[in-house]
């Protein structure tokens, strides 16, 4: 018990923020084992607006990306990406991007390569609930490189390129059937 000031001190304030707290929780309606019910609609309003800070910012950064693959300049797109990837390393847009603008050059086994990475930073880009979602392109891309790519590993089995290409294309067919890492 009490046995001089400062100890009356501290059990003074002890007892006045226990009062302070039950207080704040009777005025807010918080129950103990009892869930607010805008808890759900908070969490849900607050993952929307993530998700649109995020598209802002994405729009933001790859924006000239976009201007320049739209203007039909896929080489200095990817010269741009490059220097965005250096400044952001761990964004999985750009690689998406790369995916896309390498896929509409032709060049299968690299965009694969780069949806893949980008695909393991975020696997938002593969989700059909996601407003980040790409993966209409992806599948594009999975049924085109085994159509193309399938048949050259088959023929080839110790070229390791080929091998790589097909192992990722098989990555990004489970992913798009609902796989995990």
């Amino acid at each position: 018990m009490p046995r001089d000031f400062v100890d009356r001190l501290h059990w003074f304030v002890l007892l006045a923020s226990v009062a302070g707290l039950a207080g704040l929780f009777a005025l807010t309606g918080v129950r103990s084992g009892e869930a607010t019910p805008s808890a759900g609609l908070g969490k849900t309003l607050e993952r929307q607006i993530a998700y649109q800070a995020r598209s802002a910012l994405l729009q933001q950064l790859y924006g000239p990306v976009e201007a320049l693959r739209a203007q039909g300049k896929p080489e200095q797109a990817l010269l741009e990406l490059d220097a965005l990837a250096r400044a952001y390393p761990g964004e999985a847009h750009g690689h998406i991007l790369k995916g896309e603008i390498l896929h509409g050059m032709g060049a299968l086994e690299e965009a694969t390569a780069s949806y893949v990475a980008g695909i393991r930073l975020n696997g938002d880009y593969v989700d059909r609930k996601s407003p980040l979602t790409r993966r209409p392109a992806i599948q594009q891309l999975v049924e085109e490189g085994l159509a193309s790519l399938g048949p050259k590993a088959a023929d080839h089995p110790d070229n390791a390129s080929f091998a790589a290409a097909l192992k990722n294309l098989r990555y990004l067919q489970s992913r798009l059937a609902g796989g995990c890492e």
